[in-house]
C-alpha cells in the first residue's frame, strides 16, 4: 500500500549564490519558504519538479521537501528544512547575519 500523500514544496539551490530557494506560485524562484507554493497532490508534486529541473540556468538540486501548514505559511517538518530555511550555519553568512530588508524574488 502506498503512503498517502504530504504537503510538499520544490526546494534546490539558486545556481551563482548557492543560496537555498523555493519554486513560488508564478513559477518564479523565492528565498523565503512562507512564500513557496504547497503542493497537495503527488501529480503536481511530480509536475512542478519537473518545471524545477528544466531550470539548470537559475536552480540545481531540485527536490520535494514535506511541509506543513503553519501561521505564516508553510514549515518545515524535517530538521535538514529547518536547518537549509535558516541559512549557513555560520552567524556571519547569508540569511542570519541580514538585518535589512531584503528583496524575496531571486
Amino acid at each position: 500500500m502506498a503512503r498517502p500523500f504530504t504537503p510538499k514544496v520544490v526546494t534546490a539551490n539558486e545556481l551563482i549564490s548557492g543560496d537555498v530557494i523555493y519554486l513560488a506560485v508564478d513559477g518564479s524562484w523565492v528565498r523565503e519558504l512562507c512564500m513557496a507554493l504547497v503542493l497537495s497532490t503527488q501529480e503536481d508534486a511530480d509536475a512542478r519538479l519537473f518545471e524545477a529541473e528544466t531550470q539548470p540556468h537559475i536552480a540545481v538540486g531540485a527536490y520535494l521537501a514535506d511541509v506543513k501548514a503553519g501561521a505564516t505559511g508553510p514549515e518545515p517538518t524535517h530538521f535538514r528544512e529547518a536547518f537549509r530555511a535558516k541559512g549557513p550555519s555560520n552567524r556571519v553568512h547569508g540569511k542570519q547575519e541580514r538585518t535589512e530588508e531584503v528583496p524575496a524574488h531571486v
